[in-house]
């Protein structure tokens, strides 16, 4: 099974970057275990663990703003998920922007 190739941390966790399908938007970065990769798999949904509050949580359970899967990749050294997903609703940031990835710092032009 796919479980036994992923590298998860010492606290059984993997990143996982969420991109939008369509407009390749990175909507967010979370953390999944295997019940939550389990999870989204077997549901088709985002599926991810709450570091903070040490629960399971689906995305936009509360929000309705719900990320379909459409595909999952992990990187060359296993070690990192990337979920390609149908973001349905107004966005995935729970501030109600469309993405996590909202600010900017500047950096020097030459």
């Amino acid at each position: 099974m796919i479980f036994e190739k992923l590298k998860f941390d010492d606290k059984g966790l993997i990143p996982a970057v969420i991109q939008e399908i369509n407009t390749k938007e990175v909507l967010m970065v979370a953390y999944m275990d295997k019940e939550a990769l389990r999870l989204t798999i077997e549901t088709g949904y985002t599926h991810f663990w709450s570091r903070s509050r040490q629960t399971y949580w689906k995305k936009g359970e509360t929000s309705g703003n719900v990320q379909e899967v459409k595909a999952i990749y992990y990187d060359c050294d296993a070690d990192c998920l990337l979920l390609m997903v149908k973001q349905c609703g107004n966005g995935a940031c729970h501030t109600g922007n469309r993405t996590c990835f909202y600010r900017t710092i500047p950096i020097k032009e030459d």
